[in-house]
């Protein structure tokens, strides 16, 4: 089973707005240095001033018109909220928590898209406990960023960004953010591998890192030992939903390129070449005529796009794009991304084992996240693996039905492990199939860890509807 999955945002009270000023602190950056760092103290507060945690709140619509209003004063008040019922019968406030960073005086501050889509209101806490109402500037999807802006009057406490390419695989790093609502919290490591693709989306290429990352470190920084910005946290890869040690982080070159934009445009506007590129083994690059493999070989391209105009072809192999070599396919998104619009690019190319050379009228690539395109990624997150109360489930893909021989009717989430200390340990088994939580339906891992967590709420036991090879079986647990 794949496990990557977004970090989750954690859930928080709502947060008072002070209008105090804030402090502005002095920027004094530590001494360069890649060798083994005596502590992390003098760099931690240094840098923490400008890291802040990133409060979103969101009026979800919900149909209340049957829905119970508890009387004030009952007992069961506390319910109301829960149920929708009460004072606010047209939805309920949905909140969560993330981090973000200070990157100039101006007070724009950087954080992950994921953690202020959809919001309503977004506001923004400093370590000295100062609160802010943010603007959004901008946000990108398609590389998980988003600007914000504070306006306090005065200059704000701010972070530089790092040269994330001179970033080396084991040099030190650390991460100042927000997990499950510990502000300020710091963690540190190494850079484990340079150019992940996690299959996130067109410009995957991350900086992993063994730096514990977990649920509100999300839209963080991550700091080399100069202080500078060389990544923003973006995601981790865990079975659990909590770090194992593989983070990844969006580096601090694309970000800023991003960041850039939206303070220019309040958009991005990136390049579009109109291609569909293939990896180059090394069969085919050594029939190709090529020592090495490199390049992107043109499997598709597009009707009447700028590399249709300029002749480019089914089974041309791009070797440059200007005078800069393209080491592998998968950097060629990211690449046309970053070239001038409506400006001509020379694309150096073999084509029958002769090189070639032709000028490319880069267009502007028109962005836009479908309907479709944003389910699925709803969807992936929601099928990806939890664990509640010592039962880690997972969804009933494709794969899984198949190689479990699971029939379409079945509803669910399949369990993969139960903890031996667990509560429903020797009562729930590898394999069985939990179709339903305190009565109500589960589909996905998603669904499963919400109505665990709602139940909670309750000061009774949960009843767990369990599908055992056909053979139908109710449990209730304590959670």
């Amino acid at each position: 089973m794949k496990y990557t999955s977004l970090l989750s945002l954690c859930f928080a009270a709502a947060l008072t707005v002070s209008t105090a000023p804030i402090t502005v602190y002095a920027q004094e950056v530590p001494v360069a240095s890649r060798g083994v760092p005596q502590g992390f103290q003098q760099l931690a507060k240094r840098l923490s001033p400008a890291v802040v945690n990133i409060s979103t709140a969101q009026t979800i619509e919900i149909d209340t018109e049957d829905a119970p209003a508890f009387p004030k004063g009952s007992p069961l008040e506390r319910f109301n909220d829960f149920f929708g019922g009460g004072n606010d019968r047209d939805g309920r406030v949905s909140k969560s928590l993330g981090s973000g960073f200070v990157i100039d005086a101006d007070g724009h501050i950087v954080t992950n898209n994921h953690v202020i889509e959809d919001a309503d209101l977004i506001e923004v806490t400093f370590p000295n406990g100062d609160t802010y109402e943010a603007e959004l500037i901008g946000r990108d999807p398609a590389t998980d960023i988003a600007l914000l802006k504070i306006d306090t009057g005065q200059p704000m406490p701010f972070v530089p960004w790092g040269d994330s390419d001179a970033a080396e695989v084991g040099e030190w790093v650390m991460a100042i953010g927000n997990p499950f609502g510990y502000s300020g919290s710091v963690a540190a490591g190494i850079i484990s591998a340079r150019n992940r693709d996690i299959s996130h989306g067109s410009y995957d290429d991350f900086i992993q890192t063994d730096v514990a990352i977990n649920r509100g470190n999300s839209g963080g920084p991550l700091f080399n030992m100069r202080g500078e910005v060389v990544g923003v946290n973006t995601a981790i890869l865990s079975p659990t939903g909590y770090s194992v040690g593989i983070s990844f982080s969006v580096p601090a070159d694309l970000a800023q390129s991003v960041v850039s934009q939206l303070i220019e445009f309040g958009e991005t506007r990136r390049g579009y070449l109109g291609v569909r590129p293939q990896k180059v083994s090394p069969a085919i690059a050594k029939s190709y005529g090529l020592d090495k493999t490199q390049g992107a070989l043109i499997k598709s391209v597009v009707a009447d796009s700028p590399a249709d105009k300029a002749g480019l072809q089914r089974g041309d192999l791009i070797l440059k794009l200007g005078d800069e070599t393209l080491e592998s396919s998968r950097l060629l998104s990211r690449k046309i991304a970053d070239a001038p619009i409506d400006k001509a690019l020379k694309v150096t190319f073999i084509r029958k084992r002769k090189t070639k050379t032709v000028d490319v009228v880069i267009e502007r690539l028109k962005e836009q996240v479908t309907d479709e395109e944003k389910l699925r990624r709803e969807q992936s997150e929601s099928d990806a693996d939890r664990s509640v109360n010592g039962i880690y489930v997972e969804a009933l893909t494709e794969e899984a039905r198949a190689k479990f021989r699971i029939t379409e009717d079945i509803k669910g989430v399949r369990v993969v492990k139960v903890d031996k200390r667990a509560e429903a340990s020797g009562k729930i088994l590898k394999g069985d199939i939990i179709e339903e939580v305190g009565f109500e339906r589960v589909t996905s891992p998603k669904e499963f860890e919400d109505a665990m967590t709602a139940a909670a709420d309750f000061d009774g036991p949960v009843t767990l509807l369990i599908n055992r090879g056909g053979n139908f079986i109710f449990y209730a647990l304590n959670v």
